[in-house]
């Protein structure tokens, strides 16, 4: 179990980059747009910079639903490879069917 400082962290990131995701949009799609001056394409990127640090995408770490796991998730599920092993055996997960031959 991952501490769960870390996991409400994770989750405030995820808040936040939710609430500037529209922000981030129209500034970026300046930015990018070659047919704007440069001065007005600049601003854009000082705008960026100053918005807050954990409203990228970037920051956002994925994490397992259960566990809060941030290493080995598969993205399908939401889970850690432990967890997606331990509930495919007890075949908890539609579909999921442990191998043997």
């Amino acid at each position: 179990m991952a501490k769960l400082s870390s996991v409400n962290k994770n989750n405030r990131r995820k808040a936040m980059v939710k609430k500037y995701a529209a922000k981030w949009a129209s500034l970026k799609a300046i930015a990018a747009d070659e047919s704007r001056p440069m001065d007005e394409r600049f601003a854009a990127r000082l705008k960026m910079a100053k918005l807050p640090r954990n409203s990228h995408p970037t920051r956002v770490r994925n994490r397992c639903a259960l566990t809060g796991r941030a290493r080995g998730n598969y993205r399908k599920f939401g889970l850690s490879r432990l967890m997606m092993r331990e509930l495919a055996s007890q075949g908890m997960i539609p579909g999921v069917t442990k191998s043997s031959w």
